[in-house]
Protein backbone atom coordinates (compact mmCIF):
# COMPACT_ATOMS: atom_id res chain seq x y z
CA UNK A 1 0.00 0.00 0.00
CA UNK A 2 1.33 3.48 -0.83
CA UNK A 3 2.49 5.23 2.32
CA UNK A 4 2.78 8.94 3.08
CA UNK A 5 5.85 9.65 0.88
CA UNK A 6 4.20 7.89 -2.07
CA UNK A 7 0.99 9.89 -1.65
CA UNK A 8 2.95 13.12 -1.21
CA UNK A 9 4.85 12.29 -4.40
CA UNK A 10 1.57 11.78 -6.26
CA UNK A 11 0.17 15.01 -4.83
CA UNK A 12 3.20 16.98 -5.94
CA UNK A 13 3.13 15.31 -9.35
CA UNK A 14 -0.46 16.23 -10.18
CA UNK A 15 -0.65 19.60 -8.40
CA UNK A 16 0.86 21.83 -11.11
CA UNK A 17 -1.46 20.29 -13.71
CA UNK A 18 -4.62 20.87 -11.67
CA UNK A 19 -4.42 24.20 -9.88
CA UNK A 20 -6.35 27.00 -11.65
CA UNK A 21 -7.95 24.55 -14.10
CA UNK A 22 -11.63 23.70 -14.13
CA UNK A 23 -13.41 20.38 -14.38
CA UNK A 24 -15.04 20.08 -17.81
CA UNK A 25 -16.19 16.44 -17.72
CA UNK A 26 -16.37 13.60 -15.21
CA UNK A 27 -16.72 9.95 -16.20
CA UNK A 28 -17.28 7.28 -13.55
CA UNK A 29 -17.15 3.80 -15.09
CA UNK A 30 -17.32 1.84 -11.86
CA UNK A 31 -18.85 3.22 -8.66
CA UNK A 32 -17.82 0.14 -6.66
CA UNK A 33 -14.68 1.33 -4.92
CA UNK A 34 -13.97 1.03 -1.19
CA UNK A 35 -17.01 3.23 -0.70
CA UNK A 36 -19.49 3.84 -3.53
CA UNK A 37 -18.62 6.85 -5.65
CA UNK A 38 -21.20 9.63 -5.26
CA UNK A 39 -23.61 9.34 -8.23
CA UNK A 40 -23.73 13.16 -8.24
CA UNK A 41 -19.96 13.60 -8.33
CA UNK A 42 -20.04 15.40 -11.68
CA UNK A 43 -22.61 17.89 -10.39
CA UNK A 44 -20.26 18.85 -7.54
CA UNK A 45 -17.24 19.34 -9.81
CA UNK A 46 -18.24 20.59 -13.25
CA UNK A 47 -17.29 24.17 -13.99
CA UNK A 48 -15.52 24.72 -10.68
CA UNK A 49 -11.95 26.01 -10.47
CA UNK A 50 -9.36 23.94 -8.61
CA UNK A 51 -7.94 26.15 -5.87
CA UNK A 52 -5.29 23.82 -4.46
CA UNK A 53 -4.13 20.22 -4.16
CA UNK A 54 -3.34 19.12 -0.62
CA UNK A 55 -2.59 15.98 1.33
CA UNK A 56 -3.93 14.84 4.70
CA UNK A 57 -2.55 11.52 5.93
CA UNK A 58 -2.76 9.24 2.87
CA UNK A 59 -5.57 11.20 1.20
CA UNK A 60 -5.16 13.56 -1.75
CA UNK A 61 -7.47 16.58 -1.38
CA UNK A 62 -8.45 18.61 -4.42
CA UNK A 63 -9.95 21.81 -3.03
CA UNK A 64 -12.72 23.75 -4.74
CA UNK A 65 -14.67 26.74 -3.43
CA UNK A 66 -17.57 24.46 -2.46
CA UNK A 67 -15.72 21.47 -1.01
CA UNK A 68 -13.12 18.79 -1.60
CA UNK A 69 -12.62 15.96 -4.05
CA UNK A 70 -10.96 13.35 -1.83
CA UNK A 71 -8.93 10.51 -3.34
CA UNK A 72 -7.40 7.54 -1.55
CA UNK A 73 -5.17 5.20 -3.54
CA UNK A 74 -5.91 2.11 -1.46
CA UNK A 75 -3.73 -0.89 -2.24
CA UNK A 76 -3.21 -0.41 -5.96
CA UNK A 77 -4.72 2.90 -7.02
CA UNK A 78 -2.92 5.25 -9.41
CA UNK A 79 -3.48 8.76 -10.70
CA UNK A 80 -1.91 9.76 -13.99
CA UNK A 81 -2.47 11.99 -16.99
CA UNK A 82 -3.33 10.76 -20.46
CA UNK A 83 -4.49 12.45 -23.65
CA UNK A 84 -8.24 12.91 -23.81
CA UNK A 85 -8.65 10.36 -26.60
CA UNK A 86 -6.83 7.53 -24.78
CA UNK A 87 -9.17 4.51 -24.53
CA UNK A 88 -9.80 3.33 -20.97
CA UNK A 89 -8.35 0.02 -19.81
CA UNK A 90 -10.16 -2.57 -17.72
CA UNK A 91 -9.42 -0.99 -14.34
CA UNK A 92 -9.67 2.69 -15.29
CA UNK A 93 -12.62 3.65 -13.11
CA UNK A 94 -12.75 7.47 -13.10
CA UNK A 95 -11.71 10.21 -15.55
CA UNK A 96 -11.60 13.97 -15.00
CA UNK A 97 -11.28 16.11 -18.13
CA UNK A 98 -9.76 19.51 -17.36
CA UNK A 99 -10.30 22.88 -19.00
CA UNK A 100 -6.87 22.77 -20.66
CA UNK A 101 -7.65 19.45 -22.39
CA UNK A 102 -5.67 17.21 -20.04
CA UNK A 103 -7.34 14.12 -18.63
CA UNK A 104 -6.62 12.86 -15.13
CA UNK A 105 -7.33 9.14 -14.81
CA UNK A 106 -7.82 6.97 -11.73
CA UNK A 107 -7.11 3.27 -12.11
CA UNK A 108 -7.43 0.69 -9.35
CA UNK A 109 -7.31 -3.07 -10.09
CA UNK A 110 -8.24 -4.07 -6.53
CA UNK A 111 -10.79 -1.28 -6.00
CA UNK A 112 -9.68 -0.68 -2.39
CA UNK A 113 -9.22 3.03 -3.06
CA UNK A 114 -11.81 5.77 -2.79
CA UNK A 115 -13.11 8.80 -4.67
CA UNK A 116 -15.27 10.96 -2.41
CA UNK A 117 -16.88 14.38 -2.29
CA UNK A 118 -16.89 16.35 0.97
CA UNK A 119 -18.83 19.63 0.98
CA UNK A 120 -17.70 22.66 2.93
CA UNK A 121 -14.41 24.35 3.69
CA UNK A 122 -13.24 22.20 6.64
CA UNK A 123 -12.53 18.51 6.00
CA UNK A 124 -11.08 18.08 9.49
CA UNK A 125 -14.56 17.65 10.96
CA UNK A 126 -15.42 14.80 8.59
CA UNK A 127 -15.41 11.34 10.18
CA UNK A 128 -12.45 10.26 8.02
CA UNK A 129 -10.25 13.00 9.47
CA UNK A 130 -11.67 14.02 12.85
CA UNK A 131 -9.69 11.48 14.91
CA UNK A 132 -6.41 11.65 13.02
CA UNK A 133 -3.18 12.60 14.75
CA UNK A 134 -0.81 15.32 13.52
CA UNK A 135 1.22 15.19 10.33
CA UNK A 136 4.69 13.74 11.02
CA UNK A 137 6.48 16.58 9.23
CA UNK A 138 4.58 19.29 11.12
CA UNK A 139 5.86 21.22 14.13
CA UNK A 140 3.11 19.70 16.27
CA UNK A 141 4.75 16.30 15.96
CA UNK A 142 7.67 16.58 18.37
CA UNK A 143 9.27 14.64 21.21
CA UNK A 144 7.19 16.34 23.91
CA UNK A 145 4.00 15.33 22.11
CA UNK A 146 5.00 11.67 21.76
CA UNK A 147 6.36 11.46 25.30
CA UNK A 148 3.24 12.99 26.85
CA UNK A 149 0.77 10.85 24.91
CA UNK A 150 2.68 7.59 25.44
CA UNK A 151 2.75 7.56 29.23
CA UNK A 152 1.25 4.37 30.69
CA UNK A 153 0.98 2.90 27.19
CA UNK A 154 2.14 -0.73 27.10
CA UNK A 155 1.73 -1.15 23.36
CA UNK A 156 4.99 -1.78 21.43
CA UNK A 157 6.52 1.43 20.13
CA UNK A 158 6.24 0.29 16.51
CA UNK A 159 2.49 -0.27 16.85
CA UNK A 160 2.15 3.04 18.71
CA UNK A 161 4.04 4.89 15.97
CA UNK A 162 1.85 3.34 13.28
CA UNK A 163 -1.42 4.37 14.95
CA UNK A 164 -3.12 7.07 12.88
CA UNK A 165 -4.61 8.57 16.04
CA UNK A 166 -1.07 9.22 17.29
CA UNK A 167 0.54 10.40 14.06
CA UNK A 168 -0.57 9.90 10.47
CA UNK A 169 1.32 8.33 7.64
CA UNK A 170 4.11 6.46 9.41
CA UNK A 171 3.46 3.10 7.78
CA UNK A 172 5.26 -0.17 8.20
CA UNK A 173 8.28 0.50 6.01
CA UNK A 174 9.09 3.86 7.53
CA UNK A 175 8.40 2.77 11.10
CA UNK A 176 10.98 0.00 10.67
CA UNK A 177 13.49 2.44 9.22
CA UNK A 178 12.95 5.22 11.77
CA UNK A 179 13.23 2.89 14.76
CA UNK A 180 16.49 1.51 13.40
CA UNK A 181 17.83 5.01 12.85
CA UNK A 182 16.84 6.00 16.39
CA UNK A 183 18.29 2.81 17.92
CA UNK A 184 15.00 1.69 19.47
CA UNK A 185 13.71 -1.88 19.46
CA UNK A 186 10.26 -2.07 17.86
CA UNK A 187 9.07 -4.29 20.72
CA UNK A 188 9.91 -1.73 23.41
CA UNK A 189 6.86 -0.48 25.33
CA UNK A 190 5.92 3.03 24.23
CA UNK A 191 5.34 4.16 27.81
CA UNK A 192 8.86 3.20 28.90
CA UNK A 193 10.72 5.25 26.32
CA UNK A 194 12.40 8.40 27.65
CA UNK A 195 12.01 11.92 26.32
CA UNK A 196 15.60 11.86 25.06
CA UNK A 197 14.95 8.72 23.04
CA UNK A 198 11.70 10.16 21.68
CA UNK A 199 13.72 13.17 20.55
CA UNK A 200 15.91 10.84 18.48
CA UNK A 201 12.86 9.00 17.17
CA UNK A 202 11.06 12.15 16.01
CA UNK A 203 14.22 13.28 14.25
CA UNK A 204 14.50 9.85 12.60
CA UNK A 205 10.85 9.81 11.48
CA UNK A 206 11.13 13.22 9.88
CA UNK A 207 14.46 12.38 8.28
CA UNK A 208 13.39 9.08 6.73
CA UNK A 209 10.12 10.53 5.42
CA UNK A 210 11.77 13.63 3.97
CA UNK A 211 14.42 11.50 2.27
CA UNK A 212 11.78 9.17 0.84
CA UNK A 213 9.74 12.09 -0.48
CA UNK A 214 12.84 13.63 -2.07
CA UNK A 215 13.57 10.35 -3.84
CA UNK A 216 10.02 9.79 -5.00
CA UNK A 217 8.73 7.26 -2.47
CA UNK A 218 9.47 3.59 -2.09
CA UNK A 219 9.51 1.28 -5.09
CA UNK A 220 6.63 -1.09 -4.43
CA UNK A 221 5.03 -3.45 -6.91
CA UNK A 222 1.86 -1.39 -7.34
CA UNK A 223 3.19 2.11 -6.75
CA UNK A 224 3.85 4.66 -9.49
CA UNK A 225 4.12 8.39 -8.86
CA UNK A 226 1.95 11.11 -10.33
CA UNK A 227 4.44 11.49 -13.17
CA UNK A 228 4.06 7.81 -14.08
CA UNK A 229 7.51 6.93 -12.76
CA UNK A 230 8.22 4.52 -9.88
CA UNK A 231 9.72 5.70 -6.60
CA UNK A 232 13.39 5.08 -5.87
CA UNK A 233 13.73 4.90 -2.09
CA UNK A 234 13.87 1.12 -1.77
CA UNK A 235 17.55 1.03 -2.57
CA UNK A 236 18.19 3.14 0.54
CA UNK A 237 16.33 0.95 3.06
CA UNK A 238 18.46 -0.15 6.01
CA UNK A 239 16.30 -2.88 7.53
CA UNK A 240 12.93 -3.36 5.82
CA UNK A 241 13.05 -6.35 3.50
CA UNK A 242 16.51 -7.30 4.78
CA UNK A 243 15.66 -9.86 7.46
CA UNK A 244 18.43 -12.46 7.75
CA UNK A 245 20.99 -10.19 6.11
CA UNK A 246 23.86 -8.38 7.78
CA UNK A 247 23.20 -5.09 9.57
CA UNK A 248 24.90 -2.25 7.70
CA UNK A 249 26.18 -0.87 11.03
CA UNK A 250 27.41 -3.82 13.10
CA UNK A 251 27.31 -6.64 10.51
CA UNK A 252 25.23 -8.86 12.83
CA UNK A 253 22.25 -10.70 11.34
CA UNK A 254 19.05 -8.67 11.23
CA UNK A 255 16.07 -10.31 12.95
CA UNK A 256 12.65 -10.55 11.31
CA UNK A 257 9.41 -11.14 13.22
CA UNK A 258 5.69 -10.48 12.71
CA UNK A 259 4.04 -7.74 14.74
CA UNK A 260 0.33 -7.14 14.21
CA UNK A 261 0.73 -9.32 11.12
CA UNK A 262 3.28 -6.91 9.65
CA UNK A 263 6.91 -7.64 8.81
CA UNK A 264 9.23 -6.15 11.42
CA UNK A 265 13.00 -6.16 10.97
CA UNK A 266 15.52 -4.93 13.53
CA UNK A 267 19.04 -5.32 14.89
CA UNK A 268 19.36 -6.58 18.47
CA UNK A 269 22.80 -4.97 18.73
CA UNK A 270 22.08 -1.51 17.34
CA UNK A 271 18.56 -1.24 18.80
CA UNK A 272 17.55 -1.59 22.43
Amino acid sequence: MPELPEVETVKRGIEPHLVSRRFEKVIVRDHRLRWPVDPNLADHLLGHEILSVERRAKYVLVRLATGYLVIHLGMSGRLYFVSADTPPAKHDHVDWLLSDGQLLRYTDPRRFGAVLWISGDDVSIHKLFSSLGPEPLSEVFDAEYLFKHSRRRKVPIKSYLMSATVVVGVGNIYANEALFMAGILPTQEAGKISLARYTRLVTAVKSVLEKAIAQGGTTLKDFVGGDGKPGYFKQELQVYGRGGKACNNCKRVLHEIRMSQRTTVFCTTCQR
